[in-house]
């Protein structure tokens, strides 16, 4: 009976060695999928634990590209070599990982491993949590069919967070041109002009450094400020040269002019190209006793826009007709000899 009492005696104190040395090893990732916007920042939450005997000796965290009893390691305790990678744990049972401005490149598993300063004090977590990175997108909302913008079209622009299944759920911050403009997942543009006109970003309202792609807007509009100037001035003497130059403001810009000689009560086109000689129309002689009026005209792409001022010189006196409504200046040169 000794025996036997002692051989079980042996046998509870191998079984109680055994279940501290080996039985409480163990890693927990308490999220196995995780996603974060590229450029912000994402914590691996993670617990382990080890037998009561054994102290930890060092943290590691290895990526899937790597070999993970070997490394080489994104985090080492012991090198602590890494400033987007930082242990947010302890040597005791937390083994949280932070990664600061997170890249596409990180995508992938993480695998978190500690060893005691035991010989066979060495142990890997199985699993692991796995990284998703994605961008924040920008959603266009146009009129129905519309193509381009134009002025007095409304527009609608939402960020996108991949994250979240498209529900909108994030708070986002909306830049225009880099300058901050707004609040919310939506930026409402109506009634657009040329003023709307820029390049829009957005960003999680949590992290000024996940910004998205840029989109640009560009509002498209007729010429305005149509003008012709007149040099030198028309107080000169009838056989000065002069020159007059029409200046008009258009997006796309304005591809062609035409000029008209208007004289009484008749109307003559006299030029398409943007220098027009007047030498070639036979009136110059009798300009310094008959009323001579000039009009520009500014062809936007297809859509003739009549446009005008008008020269008018009696006596050498000159009256001007009211400006019309020509983003480029386009200039058109008539130098009359």
């Amino acid at each position: 009976m000794s025996v036997e009492r002692g051989n079980l005696t042996w046998t509870l104190m191998l079984l109680f060695l055994t279940g501290v040395l080996c039985g409480p090893w163990n890693v927990k990732y308490q999220r196995e999928h995780i996603c974060a916007v590229n450029g912000s920042s994402v914590v691996l939450l993670c617990s382990y634990d080890y037998p009561d005997i054994e102290t930890v000796h060092s943290l590691k965290w290895g990526h899937e590209r790597h070999n993970i009893y070997e490394g080489p390691f994104i985090f080492d305790s012991m090198i602590n070599n890494s400033l987007r990678f930082q242990n947010i744990g302890d040597k005791r049972h937390n083994c949280s990982l932070k990664i600061q401005q997170v890249e596409h490149n990180d995508t992938g598993t993480y695998i978190f491993r500690f060893e005691t300063k035991s010989e066979k004090g060495k142990w890997t977590g199985r699993g692991g949590s796995t990284l998703k990175v994605v961008d924040l997108n920008i959603s266009v909302t146009k009129p129905r069919g519309n193509r381009t913008t134009k002025e007095g079209d409304s527009v609608n622009l939402t960020c996108i967070n991949g994250c979240d299944g498209g529900n909108l759920s994030s708070a986002f911050t909306w830049f225009k041109n880099g300058e901050h403009i707004n609040e919310g997942a939506v930026l409402y543009l109506s009634n657009m002009s040329s003023a709307n006109s820029g390049n829009y970003t957005c960003s999680l309202k949590t992290h000024t450094g996940t910004t998205s792609g840029v989109t640009n807007i560009d509002v498209e509009y007729g010429p305005k400020n149509t003008s012709v100037s007149v040099r030198p001035s028309m107080e000169e003497d009838a056989g000065s040269n002069i020159t007059l130059v029409c200046s008009s403001h258009a997006n796309p810009p304005v591809e062609n002019y035409t000029w008209f000689k208007i004289d009484e009560d008749d109307i003559m086109d006299v030029g398409h190209q943007p220098v027009f000689f007047p030498g070639d129309v036979e009136y110059w002689t009798t300009f310094s006793r008959d009323v001579l009026i000039f009009a520009a005209v500014a062809v936007l792409v297809l859509v003739a826009v009549p446009t005008g001022i008008a020269i008018r010189r009696r006596n050498k006196k000159r009256t001007k007709a009211p400006e019309t409504d020509c983003e480029e200046d386009a200039q058109v040169a008539l130098s009359l000899y």
